[in-house]
């Protein structure tokens, strides 16, 4: 969430950097409700103020006087009654327009509003030359009998599938991989819960803005995140932490769920978009003067677990109007993906500034005694199931035999070091 007092002091930036999103006019309306709001609160106080007088003096008053006074009293108290509701009403309309109003891009996001306007930062690899037609991962998973989409269909719908055998020792390969990666750079291994309520989708600002994404257990009121980033996040909601200990660096691991609203007919028939998902994802809690740093830190991590997969990926710098909702900065990393023939989205990374901590009411307090928003940054570790896409695809031999990375290896039986066809 923005600072109001700070747009208010000082709208130029705000607005000239919402205007990257396509938001300019969104500054204008925030700062209109915002003295709407001032006002009634003006009006408010000096009527309590009024009120409070006229009830004091009428202890000391006699006859007509005190009389008039209670006349006077009654009269105040009558306005405040209509006044209050209206202040209340302005403080929900500025608070609605807050929460529905995205963080500033930072000046280093390029102009632009889609994929298409990423920047590329780096890249680490070329793709493979196969002496064969590459297969896709449908037709790897089905030659290995590692996944079985039509049951899981049959099971559960659309963008379900079955992960069998040994691509299930390969997914927990990764998890240790990434984790055995994070605990070296001192993160604290999580693993969180999954349904949360609705104080931590809007701390972490998921809602308003994301419901049309989100599963909602309605009986119990509760949420299935999307992404542990939301009960990392919430870990520390409503705190105020020492300066001292910062940064603070969570790694969790969850099943996630996400109901991916608007992708009808994108990326069918796979593991590539899916419903329900794992990742290990990283989140720190950061001093406002050393999040940009923080950032290329979880930058270099992603880039360290996936260095270890063996296979090419980029880093690009997300355009400012294709950032999420809370992001001021992203990073993506894309693994090439051969059964596609492009590079695709494995793992981001933000900087959130002070956009989610003031949400989530996450405080630092300074070694000199102040108190002020934190800055929070999150980014995915290993999204599983996009990553075993890039294994298999990129690994893969012609007989459909797949060669696991030696990095892998030690975290799997000797037997599935190489994935070989069956029947």
């Amino acid at each position: 969430m923005l600072d109001i007092k700070a747009i208010r002091d000082d709208p130029e930036p705000f607005r000239k950097g919402l205007a990257r999103r396509n938001l300019a006019d969104a500054v204008d309306a925030l700062l209109a409700a915002d003295e709407r709001r001032r006002a009634l609160i003006s009006q408010a106080e000096a009527l309590r103020t009024e009120q409070n007088a006229a009830s004091k003096a009428i202890g000391g008053a006699q006859g007509d006087e005190k009389q008039q006074l209670i006349e006077a009293v009654g009269k105040v108290s009558a306005e405040l009654k209509m006044v209050e509701p209206e202040l209340e009403a302005a403080e929900t309309d500025l608070t609605a327009l807050l929460a529905k109003t995205p963080n500033v891009p930072h000046e280093s996001a390029p102009d632009g509003f889609t994929d298409e306007d990423a920047l590329e930062v780096r890249r680490h690899g070329e793709p493979p030359a196969f002496d064969f037609e590459p297969r896709d991962h449908v037709a790897l998973g089905e030659l290995l009998g590692v996944l079985d989409i039509e049951r899981a269909v049959r099971t559960s719908g659309s963008r379900f599938v079955y992960l069998m055998g040994d691509i299930v020792l390969l997914q927990f390969a990764l998890v240790r991989n990434a984790l055995d990666v994070l605990t070296a750079r001192g993160f604290t291994p999580v693993i969180p819960p999954v349904l949360v309520r609705e104080e931590a989708m809007y701390g972490t600002g998921f809602l308003p803005t994301e419901a049309v994404n989100i599963y909602k257990t309605e009986q119990d009121d509760l949420y299935l995140v999307g992404t542990s980033e939301v009960p990392l996040a919430a870990l520390h909601m409503d705190e105020i932490l020492d300066e001292g200990d910062l940064p603070l660096r969570y790694a969790g691991y969850s099943t996630c769920f996400r109901r991916e609203a608007g992708s009808y007919g994108k990326d069918l028939g796979g593991m590539f978009r899916v419903h329900q998902f794992d990742k290990v994802e990283m989140f720190s809690f950061s001093t406002p003067e050393t999040s940009w740093d923080e950032l290329e830190l979880l930058v270099s991590v992603e880039e360290e677990i996936l260095g270890n997969l063996e296979f090419p990926y980029r880093v690009v710098n997300i355009a400012a109007g294709d950032l999420g909702g809370s992001a001021a900065k992203k990073y993506d990393i894309e693994g090439w993906l051969p059964g596609q023939g492009r590079y695709r989205e494995l793992t981001s990374c933000s900087n959130y500034t002070d956009y989610g901590a003031r949400r989530a009411k996450t405080r630092m307090r300074r070694a000199g005694g102040g108190v002020e928003i934190l800055h929070t940054l999150n980014g995915t570790a290993t999204a599983i199931g996009r990553t075993l896409i890039a294994i298999m695809e990129n690994h893969q031999r012609a007989n459909g035999s797949v060669v696991l990375p030696a990095k892998l290896q030690p975290y799997l039986p000797e037997s599935a070091w190489v994935m070989e066809p069956k029947g």
